[in-house]
C-alpha cells in the first residue's frame, strides 16, 4: 500500500509513474488514500467539488483511468451495477456488508488460493470478495 504523508509525496508518487500531477490528480489521489472507504466516481467527485468547484465527473473518471493503468489504484467491482476504487494495490480480500454497503479489506493467503488447474495460466489479476453482514451491522440486530 502507499505510505502518504503529505500532497508532495502524492506528486512525487504521480511522477515516478510517469504522470503529471495536476491539482486535481493529487487531490482524488490523497482521497484515495486517507479516505479509504473504496469510493465511487460519484462519491470521489461530490466530496472534492466542494473544494475543486471547476472539477468535472470526467475529470474523476480520466484520472481514475490514468491511476488504474499506471497500478496506482485498483478497481473493486464487487456488484455488478458499481465500479469502487481502492489505492491499496496489494493482494487483499474485500467484504461487503449487505445492510450498511461499507467495504471492508481483509488479509488473504495467496498461496491457499492457488491450484494445480491453473499451472500453465499467467494470472494478471485476483479478486476476493465476500458478501454478508459486518460485525458493527450484526451488533445492532
Amino acid at each position: 500500500m502507499l505510505i502518504i504523508a503529505s500532497k508532495g509525496n502524492i506528486a512525487e508518487h504521480l511522477l515516478e509513474h510517469g504522470i503529471k500531477p495536476s491539482y486535481p490528480r493529487i487531490r482524488i489521489l490523497e482521497y484515495l488514500v486517507t479516505k479509504r472507504n473504496h469510493p465511487t466516481v460519484e462519491e470521489i467527485f461530490s466530496n472534492l467539488a466542494k473544494e475543486i468547484p471547476t472539477l468535472s465527473k470526467t475529470t474523476v473518471y480520466n484520472t481514475l483511468n490514468l491511476l488504474t493503468e499506471a497500478n496506482i489504484v485498483r478497481v473493486v467491482t464487487i456488484e455488478e451495477n458499481e465500479t469502487r476504487y481502492d489505492a491499496d494495490v496489494t493482494t487483499h480480500g474485500h467484504f461487503k456488508c449487505c445492510r450498511c454497503g461499507s467495504i471492508y479489506d481483509f488479509g488473504i493467503d495467496e498461496e491457499a488460493l492457488k491450484s494445480d488447474d491453473l499451472r500453465n495460466f499467467r494470472i494478471d489479476e485476483m479478486d476476493v470478495y465476500y458478501r454478508g453482514v459486518c460485525k458493527k451491522c450484526l451488533e445492532n440486530i
